[in-house]
């Protein structure tokens, strides 16, 4: 669609589907409280619309609905082997809500899903209720903003608060709370659990520029990072993916110092570092669909169902950022 034919779009969330069964629910309640304006939909099952065929994802990022609804089956999952365990044997992710409102360029969740619409999974009991099962067996990490930016939606859903409050009772869980988000005031008047990690992830300003184009500036997430900090939360700074852009060393190690400048190192939990890495099939769907990225068609080299850079530059991007993170936090606390 040209540029001159968006005023054509609906609003986003100008519309909320809702399945049946969830439509008294008190959780669907609360949402759809946020959308007075909103026209609602019943539906039976939220696929109907999630996974119908013939979507064009980029077009229905311009204009996002809401779908509310019940997720069954399995709802925690094993991590997969393209993130990070942060040294931790029971390692699981979640997902309450699918989708997010930014529009990354090397974001997978334009590959793996048919739709741009949001999914909410109100059923939160049914979820803390799997997670306790798994419990009773051994400790968990766990995942629960892969597939979205929770902190984001948190003004909508408030579904950040509903796990760091289940945390708050579990001994044996820990919990990462992954955003680019600045909405951390959305969670600020809550104590802090010392088993929840909020984890910011960092792009240098001129990449985020060009492939997080409406995500919060990495200047303001540093604020939020120091604020959450300053009130006592553990907080990991991502620095993944690194993206293999003209000047990559200069421009990284300009901003992990900036960053550092900003953020006590002391202070901080840890470090994650990674480039750009995605699934053989998400970047072929991707590549389908979105054509306005020259990321995603880089000479890419596919190892294991897995693409990214060739190893070579892989390993040089690596160990350059490394060292200059390791000049400010110990290589204990900084997780590849």
């Amino acid at each position: 669609m040209k540029n001159s034919d968006k005023h054509i779009l609906m609003p986003d969330f100008s519309h909320v589907y809702l399945e049946k069964q969830v439509r008294d629910h008190p959780v669907a309640q609360r949402i759809m409280q946020r959308f007075p304006g909103a026209v609602p939909v019943e539906i039976d099952h939220y696929k109907d619309v999630f996974n119908r065929s013939r979507q064009e994802f980029s077009l229905q990022k311009q204009s996002q609905k809401l779908i509310l609804a019940a997720k069954t089956g399995q709802l925690v999952y094993p991590g997969a082997d393209v993130s990070q365990d942060f040294g931790h044997e029971h390692f699981y992710y979640t997902s309450t809500i699918l989708n997010c409102v930014y529009d990354c360029h090397y974001c997978y969740l334009q590959g793996m899903f048919p739709s741009a619409n949001i999914v909410m999974f109100v059923n939160m009991d049914d979820f803390f209720a799997e997670v306790d099962a798994l419990l009773a067996q051994h400790p968990v990490y766990l995942a629960i903003s892969y597939d979205t930016d929770l902190l984001a939606f948190e003004n909508i859903a408030g579904m950040s608060r509903m796990w760091i409050e289940f945390v708050r009772k579990q001994p044996d869980l820990m919990v990462e709370l992954r955003t680019k988000s600045v909405n951390y005031g959305a969670i600020r008047d809550m104590d802090p659990v010392d088993r929840v990690v909020l984890a910011w992830t960092l792009s240098p300003p001129q990449v985020a520029k060009v492939f997080e184009p409406i995500a919060p500036s990495p200047r303001s997430r540093l604020q939020s990072i120091k604020q959450a900090i300053d009130d006592g939360w553990k907080v990991r700074l991502s620095f993944d993916p690194v993206l293999h852009v003209k000047d990559w060393s200069t421009i990284y190690g300009e901003w992990v110092e900036e960053t550092f400048s900003v953020i006590p190192p002391k202070q901080v939990e840890d470090v994650s570092l990674g480039v750009f890495r995605m699934s053989k099939d998400y970047l072929k769907n991707i590549r389908r669909v979105r054509t306005d990225s020259p990321l995603v068609y880089e000479n890419f080299t596919c190892s294991d169902g897995v693409y990214s850079y060739p190893e070579q530059i892989t390993r040089e991007m690596i160990d350059d950022v490394l060292q200059k993170i390791r000049r400010y936090v110990p290589e204990e606390k900084i997780f590849l």
